[in-house]
């Protein structure tokens, strides 16, 4: 017995989440998802608009954990240039995996980043805080050199980094070899004179 709003709404999300799971996005009626919450098409739409609405509250609960930890790579005790390799470690194997094990599910990605591209850009906001983080500690660490906006820096080491965080663009290359050419982007001009592949780990 479903007891409340909340309780509804988490309802028709996890039935359209195994939905898109199993079939699809675009082999998934808004008719279907209902179906599987023994409720009406009608009921549905008092908690969202469009199907598009339901993919975007799904692709916004799984980037929440996803910020989780890389909010917690950033305030890891750990030299920053470690910490900025590990966030783009991160983003690359859990995309990768989802790629490998979810499949389907990337097609709401998809669907997002052409009808929502305001979702993306709030997606790229939110990260570039535990960047920012982690450049101005290495700014402190005396690792990286003085930025004059870290922000704008972040925003341009996301972009350099972005082949690596959409499958789109991964052209069939395997796992290892999308590694090599991440390792290969891995300087970003941050670093001070004395500083460089010592500051790095040697990756």
């Amino acid at each position: 017995m479903i007891s409340d709003k909340s309780d509804t709404r988490e309802q028709i999300l996890e039935a359209a989440q195994q939905r898109f799971k199993h079939y699809g996005y675009s082999k998934t009626t808004m008719s279907e998802v209902a179906k599987d919450c023994e409720m009406s098409a009608g009921n549905i739409y008092r908690f969202f608009a469009s199907k598009l609405d339901i993919a975007e509250a799904i692709a916004e609960a799984y980037n929440r954990l996803t910020f989780i930890e890389i909010e917690k790579i950033a305030h890891k005790n750990a030299p920053a240039p470690l910490r900025l390799y590990e966030v783009f470690t991160y983003g690359l194997q859990e995309t990768y995996r989802k790629m490998d094990v979810e499949s389907k599910l990337l097609e709401v990605a998809d669907i997002l980043r052409k009808e929502r591209p305001k979702f993306l850009n709030n997606l790229m906001a939110e990260e570039r805080v535990s960047i920012v983080k982690i450049l101005a500690d290495g700014v402190d660490e005396g690792v990286f050199r003085s930025l004059d906006d870290p922000g704008t820096t972040a925003e341009m080491i996301q972009a350099a980094t972005m082949k690596f965080r959409f499958p789109q663009s991964y052209s069939n290359l395997t796992l290892p070899q999308l590694e090599r050419e991440r390792q290969g982007v891995r300087s970003w001009g941050l670093y001070t004179d004395d500083a460089g592949d010592e500051a790095s780990g040697g990756r």
